[in-house]
């Protein structure tokens, strides 16, 4: 824009000079005709024009002499276009510029006896052409001007925006990592970019002390809720003890109300239990691994919750699944998994559980039902803790799934709600599978098949 407003003003300008130009010179030379040429009026009454008109009216001129009475004496060329009769000012007509001027008319002794009219002519298409040809060329310089001026400007940007794309560069990484400990490019040059970049990486560090401090308050949390937990867990026995005995020896509202303690007591040590484990993976603490065959933990925890299971049917479809875990935690993940179908879904449903060797080669732990299902709003949070949902009629703690899977992370693992049931909840836990060869060095195939009612 910048480039297009000079060319038009300086072409306005130049255009304008050109052409004043050209008038003036046309007008100078039609004001020296008179003293250029001498008319004289002979003893016949004839006017003898000296020098002759082709000697002063050069190519692309017209000069034409008009008697008194507007008849035309003389002209040159022999043929030219018309251009009316004289006026007494300048005027653009047939692409001439046309001016009129008044000559005197002298006898042989040199006195003047009239006047005559010289009209002179000048053809106007060269000054044009010259005023076309300086259009285009300012038309091509604004064009290579706008051409060289963004290649130009392109450069200057591309490398002033380079210190911008390594901090966009660097923040994307920073976000891909989540690490707030990574450096920021520092610019060279001490201009708003490095006070920019200084800015962000002045932010960096105090987010990273804050994370770092969050980080140390949680693992204090954590390990107070081991710790906690784990002290817990001797008073709860003893007390579990005592209400026990009293239990046994009180009757009437006495004993009512220590079998009612000793209900609560025992919820309680649940409760502890959970916190327990959670806590104990919170803090990578590992506890002692051996081989253990995941479906005989499924056997044995089927066979645990059969008495409780009421009116449902729990088939198991097991087949041998080798894994180096802890034998109580994967017990207890078995158990919560089938007290999770028991709990929700509705007398007379069926549940199956089953184990096996996925075909990606690790062990494969699933239980499935025929009962309601999740529902949708408690999908993306059902492994979180202390969620429980609408229908939950066993006064759990909404710590059962949150320990499924902190259990299947803790041995390398993964459990995920799998959406391809039809119908139902399927659980799926999938951990990493061990050699499956005996201590006496045999494969160990054993199939298991029942029904626990």
């Amino acid at each position: 824009m910048i480039l297009c407003c000079f060319a038009i003003a300086i072409g306005s300008l130049t255009v304008h000079r050109i052409r004043n130009d050209f008038d003036h010179q046309v007008s100078e030379t039609a004001k020296q005709l008179p003293s250029e040429l001498t008319v004289t009026l002979t003893p016949s009454l004839r006017v003898a024009i000296t020098p002759p008109l082709a000697d002063v009216a050069p190519q692309s001129t017209v000069i034409r002499v008009f008697a008194p009475g507007g008849a035309v004496l003389v002209q040159q060329p022999a043929k030219a276009p018309s251009f009316g009769a004289p006026q007494g000012v300048a005027r653009t007509t047939s692409g001439y510029r046309v001016l009129s001027v008044v000559a005197p008319v002298v006898n042989p002794a040199g006195d003047q006896v009239g006047s005559v009219v010289i009209q002179y002519a000048r053809r106007i298409s060269a000054t044009e052409a010259t005023v076309k040809r300086v259009e285009l060329f300012l038309l091509l310089g604004v064009l290579a001007g706008t051409a060289f001026a963004m290649l130009a400007g392109m450069a200057i940007a591309r490398r002033a925006m380079a210190p911008i794309a390594e901090l966009t560069t660097a923040a994307a990484e920073i976000a891909r990592t989540r690490d707030p400990s990574r450096v920021v490019p520092q610019p060279a040059a001490d201009d708003e970019v490095a006070e920019l970049a200084r800015t962000l990486e002045g932010m960096l560090r105090e987010l990273d002390a804050a994370r770092a401090e969050t980080e140390s308050t949680l693992a204090r949390q954590r390990q107070f809720v081991a710790d906690a937990s784990h002290e817990l867990r001797t008073p709860l026995t003893s007390v579990l003890a005592n209400l026990e005995l009293l239990a046994e020896s009180l009757h009437g509202d006495q004993g009512d109300a220590a079998r009612s303690a000793l209900r609560s007591s025992q919820r309680m040590r649940r409760l502890v239990a959970d916190l327990l484990l959670l806590a104990r993976t919170d803090v990578g603490r590992v506890v002692q691994r051996e081989r253990c065959n995941l479906a005989q933990v499924v056997v044995e925890a089927a066979a645990e919750l059969g008495p409780v299971s009421g009116e449902h049917e729990i088939s198991l479809d097991v087949r041998p699944a080798i894994v180096e875990a802890s034998r109580d935690e994967l017990h207890r993940l078995t158990i919560n998994l089938i007290e999770n179908a028991l709990r929700h879904t509705p007398p007379g449903t069926a549940i199956r559980v089953s184990t096996g060797i996925a075909p990606d080669g690790s062990a494969e732990l699933v239980v499935e039902d025929e009962g309601p299902g999740v529902p949708a709003e408690l999908e993306a949070n059902i492994f979180r803790r202390f969620v429980r949902g609408a229908g939950d009629r066993g006064g759990s703690f909404g710590l059962g799934l949150a320990i499924v899977q902190a259990v299947a992370q803790s041995h390398g693992g993964t459990v995920e709600l799998d959406h391809s049931a039809r119908r139902g909840a399927r659980f799926v836990v999938r951990l990493p599978a061990a050699s499956d060869l005996d201590d006496d060095g045999q494969h160990h195939r054993p199939s298991l098949e029942t029904v626990v009612d």
